[in-house]
């Protein structure tokens, strides 16, 4: 996990302490155990904590949410255009509150990203999933987590969820803050390490303008393909 303070990966070492189980009957949440769990980052040393309410008979999560800190803040590359940025923000600010409409969020911009980096515009996300991994343009390791996008809240199981990527639905433990990961790296990919290269570029250009010689030229960014 990402500790939701300083965005470092920690690990998730968290203590418990249980606060009360719900009566058998007449109860909202009957049968289940309200618990807190929370821990010091190793790193920055601040104090996280998570509310989670657990089915006692199947020792499953029945919801769980962010309790401290009340927002998560997520820092974005300075190289992401503004309209990308923000909505990004407010997914990472909601993960803590509710993670399916941050989810609904982060696969919204998935879209928005593949359509106008990628260039590819489909009649749902699955479909432009499948063209952008099919064009061979991403690293494997990227490629991959960007199809792993379909499994978070069963998104290949339910067709509307891939036309309406705004669809708030559930969603598994871990899945909301995966996909906010996958959109750093999409950022990185899109965004940052073009800037990097054109700049670079500038610099190597600089040099053989004082030397009297030719510019190289610029090469067409990353990542494009055809509609």
């Amino acid at each position: 996990m990402k500790c939701p303070h300083c965005q470092t990966a920690i690990h998730a070492g968290w203590k418990h302490n249980q606060f009360f189980q719900m009566p058998p009957h007449g109860a909202v949440d009957p049968g289940s155990v309200w618990s807190v769990q929370y821990m010091i980052c190793p790193e920055c040393e601040n104090f996280i904590a998570e509310l989670r309410l657990t089915d006692v008979a199947t020792s499953q999560l029945v919801k769980g949410a962010m309790v401290w800190p009340l927002h998560h803040v997520r820092p974005v590359a300075p190289e992401v255009d503004s309209a990308y940025a923000d909505d990004y923000s407010e997914a990472a600010a909601i993960l803590g509150i509710s993670p399916k409409a941050s989810a609904a969020l982060s696969r919204r911009l998935v879209q928005h990203v593949i359509r106008e980096k990628a260039g590819i515009k489909k009649g749902s996300l699955d479909e432009e999933i499948t063209m952008l991994i099919g064009a061979g343009v991403l690293p494997g390791w990227l490629a991959s987590n960007v199809d792993a996008i379909r499994a978070v809240g069963n998104f290949a199981a339910h067709p509307i969820k891939s036309t309406n990527t705004g669809e708030v639905v559930e969603v598994e433990p871990g899945e909301a803050e995966f996909l906010l990961d996958v959109l750093d790296d999409l950022f990185d990919f899109y965004f940052v390490q073009p800037e990097k290269a054109k700049q670079h570029l500038a610099g190597i250009n600089a040099k053989l303008a004082d030397a009297g010689k030719p510019a190289l030229k610029q090469v067409p960014p990353a990542g494009t393909t055809s509609p």
